[in-house]
């Protein structure tokens, strides 16, 4: 019989029902700023006590956002995260800083072991760096306002066929093999979008006002060049971004243009139109890989205990712990993710399905990211936790592509399956283009301070243009063209984060390859990349797992081959 309970880690530094109010936070952070550190083992346990503390608030603000994502249109909810973001944050952060200059300066830091805490201490330099104080203010007003987007298209829903649905749940009528009815879905849904396009707008707007004016009081000309610096990208620039982006316009567009052109030709239709592009060019229904949010649980539970027990335990132990919110419902946040709880050590999933096979993918997805927060959870500090996400999305990009020998577990026949690899390996392809498009979008965006709504969306369909536009026409939809950008959740609230979706996904191909090849190394390979956290820099994270760290033209053209050959092998 399998454990599926989660010890609580004991807390040895702060009390064990610490109540997060500031009058008890304070006295515990005036400590650890006060207390003498004689020598490198008083600098190591201050280091463990401080990650505690900090592990703590960070599982506190995940509960309250978590909550206020599954269900938005309830104020306490809000108000309890808001809460944290405008009385806590505010007050913790310039003794953070601190805390950090008592760590930079301590004359005992360069007897710490050099490999162990190597990325660590350059993480502090550089929040040091770029920390000023008159940004305190700004960041919680920019944390709180960001959240307006949640609640915005949390209660976006459409009528079809005199019933209601959420935008999620209404794209499946996108799937249909009838035109008329997805067509019908297509402009009903973005219809709907654009009720509310002046007023995204606006928030839009008041962002990139925020956005600028933190950068410049950082020192730095834009937001993008102090984003840079502040995701600690130190393994890549914005020049690296541009000519990763032309990689995929030359090696990838083209494949996804002969594609679109098959499946008109398989659809019988002269011109492919925005609706048309979900659709199984094989002229039958939409897969349905289960009936329910809690078949997609067990079945995942099952397809993970395929490739390894462990990884199947650790989805169940979730399971047991009430740590999954899988259905969509109106009210409820868009899109899915999967939040590390800093001190239980285990993550909660949040998704919106509505029975597709997107839905699939993005379990798989997010119980990749989930395998990794079980690896780390034992890690020393809590920031050896806190991965780039050029390896965080490596984590669960490879577990959708490893899942795959086993989603016979999904689907009764073979007939069904082979679709469902051939949609997904499509998708892997699809993906490129589209990070390419917000990632120069954002570039374009906090470069060009000064413009307006009607510039920007300009900007917006020059760029998707340059990428092959969804590879459909768009003629007589100028106005849903130049608003498709609004649905992009990163762009509001986390910016920049996108352009790693694509590296993780050249890395995730790399992964699958060796995989192919050698399961039993692949996957050990992988878990023990994932087990480092960030305590190596990305490129050694990367060698761990058997691949590269290389988004290269000549990278692209290897790793895009090998999928259109693996495409062919399924017919």
């Amino acid at each position: 019989m399998i454990n599926l309970t989660i010890p609580k880690k004991k807390r040895i530094y702060i009390p064990q029902n610490l109540e997060m109010k500031w009058d008890n936070l304070e006295p515990i952070l005036n400590e650890l700023l006060a207390r003498p550190i004689d020598n490198v083992n008083d600098l190591e346990q201050w280091l463990k006590d401080k990650s505690e503390l900090e592990a703590a608030l960070e599982e506190d603000f995940a509960w309250r956002y978590i909550k206020m994502s599954c269900d938005t249109g309830n104020e306490t909810l809000v108000k309890d995260f808001q809460y944290f973001a405008t009385e806590i944050e505010p007050k913790i952060s310039p003794i953070a800083n601190q805390l950090n200059q008592k760590f930079n300066d301590s004359p005992f830091i360069d007897e710490l072991d050099h490999d162990k805490y190597f990325v660590y201490i350059r993480a502090i330099r550089k929040a040091l760096e770029i920390y000023r104080e008159e940004n305190v203010e700004l960041l919680t007003k920019l944390q709180v306002t960001q959240q307006k987007y949640q609640a915005i298209t949390g209660a976006m829903s459409v009528m079809i066929n005199d019933k209601e649905y959420t935008l999620e749940q209404a794209a499946n009528f996108v799937k249909d093999t009838d035109r008329s009815v997805r067509q019908q879905a297509w402009e009903t849904i973005q219809q709907r979008r654009l009720v509310n396009k002046d007023e995204l707008n606006i928030l839009f707007d008041e962002l990139i006002a925020m956005r600028h004016q933190v950068a410049v009081n950082a020192g730095f000309e834009n937001y993008r060049d102090y984003m840079f610096q502040a995701l600690g990208r130190f393994d890549y620039t914005p020049q690296d971004c541009y000519h990763f982006h032309e990689a995929i316009e030359k090696q990838i567009v083209p494949i996804l243009k002969e594609q679109a052109e098959k499946r008109a030709e398989l659809l019988g239709i002269d011109e492919l139109k925005p609706w048309d592009m979900e659709v199984s060019p094989t002229g039958k229904p939409a897969l349905k890989p289960f009936k329910n949010g809690k078949e997609l649980i067990d079945k995942s539970i099952d397809c993970f205990n395929a490739i390894n027990p462990k990884l199947g335990q650790m989805l169940s132990i979730m399971k047991a712990n009430n740590l999954f919110d899988v259905e969509s419902r109106k009210g409820k946040a868009p899109g899915g993710y999967n939040y590390p709880l800093a001190e239980t050590g285990a993550p909660f999933i949040f998704m919106n399905s509505a029975n597709s096979l997107r839905d699939l993918t993005t379990m798989v997805h997010e119980g990749g990211h989930a395998i990794h927060t079980f690896l780390t959870a034992n890690l020393e500090l809590n920031d050896f936790k806190h991965c780039p996400s050029e390896v965080a999305e490596l984590a669960s990009m490879s577990m959708e592509l490893i899942s795959m020998d086993n989603w016979n577990i999904y689907f009764d026949n073979e007939e069904d399956l082979i679709r469902a690899k051939k949609e997904q390996l499509a998708d892997v392809l699809k993906t490129l283009p589209w990070v390419a498009v917000i990632d120069q979008f954002q570039h374009w965006i906090y470069t060009n301070s000064g413009h307006n709504a009607a510039d920007r969306e300009e900007a917006f369909k020059q760029i998707y243009t340059r990428f092959g536009s969804g590879f459909a026409s768009w003629d007589g939809l100028e106005q849903e063209f130049g608003n498709i950008w609004q649905k992009q959740l990163h762009l509001f609230e986390v910016p920049f984060y996108y352009i790693e979706y694509a590296i993780a996904q050249l890395g995730a191909i790399a992964i699958w390859k060796n995989y192919k090849e050698n399961p039993e190394l692949a996957l050990e390979q992988y878990l023990a990349a994932l087990s480092l956290g960030y305590t190596k820099p990305i490129n050694e994270i990367y060698e761990t797992a058997g691949i590269k760290f290389d988004f290269s033209l000549n990278y692209i053209e290897e790793l895009a081959s090998f999928v259109k050959d693996e495409l062919h092998k399924l017919g």
